[in-house]
């Protein structure tokens, strides 16, 4: 990132050898500062209008501690047809705490909030009725790699907290375990079963066995393993201000949290338990949002808007 100008100023010139760009209508970044100043460039020498996507790494890295890279990230945004967000929180947080005051009318009009799509085989594989936790028995489970981002010390708290409470209490965590320090914790807790990485035709059986998926990360641009759970029926607890946050109303489909807050995920949890039937049923019906032909058709209308407006700039500029 120290070398970010000479690094992305290789990757334009590959392009601009490799492809006749002149074929193009359109150019999609899938992010902001990397792929966007491609864009941004190519926009300037070849007038292709562009979208862009505003990420996590954008957010959390980029505008955040690459404090010399700002003024460009705002020039990308300023110049982009139009300005995709995962999510709500990720639209407002970025744009009221990065975007000077000056251009926040203007991004804020050209920005759209489009959720990322999950594979077909989770739609197809919808659990049509989920059997409530019985007996004061929870299963929790957590599906993704295992490193301090994604929190599992909070949640295993909350395990602590419910167990102390008179729960039964099973923690399901699956997935690849970056650091030695998270093996010890894990086995630590005789409440904790964990899978190594799995392939989605074995995950779905962990998923169906489970109550209630739990992933309090600090930072999150989407999850798309919160929208895998949903189709099979399970509540799901999130992060307050992140990006699934704002997805549906709180308490529809399960609750957002504060990441670093054991107590707050006891609390969602029974009141999760408290109407169970009711949101799980919600989840198995609102999972279609993520239905990814549906997102593609989004994206389809947005870039056949975009191409409209170009042509109808140059329409004025022609004929002024």
């Amino acid at each position: 990132r120290i070398c970010f100008h000479l690094k992305h100023n290789k990757i334009y010139k590959d392009i601009i050898n490799k492809y006749s760009l002149s074929e193009y209508s359109i150019v999609h970044a899938h992010s902001l500062f990397s792929n966007g100043y491609i864009a941004y460039k190519i926009y300037k020498k070849f007038r292709i209008p562009y979208i862009v996507a505003v990420r996590n790494t954008d957010v959390n890295v980029f505008f955040k501690n690459m404090i010399h890279l700002r003024r460009l990230g705002i020039k990308i945004l300023s110049n982009a047809e139009k300005v995709v967000f995962i999510s709500r929180p990720y639209k407002e947080f970025t744009i009221n705490n990065y975007v000077p005051e000056k251009y926040r009318k203007e991004i804020e009009y050209k920005s759209i909030v489009l959720p990322n799509g999950i594979d077909d085989f989770w739609l197809n594989n919808k659990v049509d009725k989920k059997v409530p936790p019985m007996n004061n028995r929870i299963n929790i489970i957590y599906v993704g790699v295992v490193d301090s981002n994604k929190n599992i010390e909070t949640t295993i708290k909350a395990c602590k907290m419910l167990i102390e409470l008179g729960y039964e209490v099973s923690y399901t965590i699956v997935g690849k375990v970056v650091k030695k320090k998270y093996f010890d914790l894990i086995k630590q807790h005789s409440f904790i079963k964990y899978i190594p990485h799995c392939k989605k035709e074995e995950l779905i059986n962990y998923y169906r066995e489970a109550d209630i998926f739990v992933m309090p990360s600090k930072y999150e641009t989407f999850g798309l393993v919160y929208a895998e759970a949903m189709s099979q029926g399970l509540p799901v607890i999130y992060t307050r201000g992140q990006g699934f946050d704002g997805q549906f109303r709180e308490g529809e489909v399960g609750y957002s949290v504060k990441y670093n807050s054991a107590k707050e995920i006891v609390n969602k949890i029974k009141d999760i338990l408290s109407n169970y039937e009711s949101i799980s049923k919600k989840c198995m019906i609102e999972v279609e949002k993520f239905n990814g032909n549906k997102i593609e058709c989004d994206y389809k209308k947005v870039y056949e808007n975009c191409l409209m407006e170009e042509e109808r700039r140059c329409y004025d500029w022609l004929y002024k």
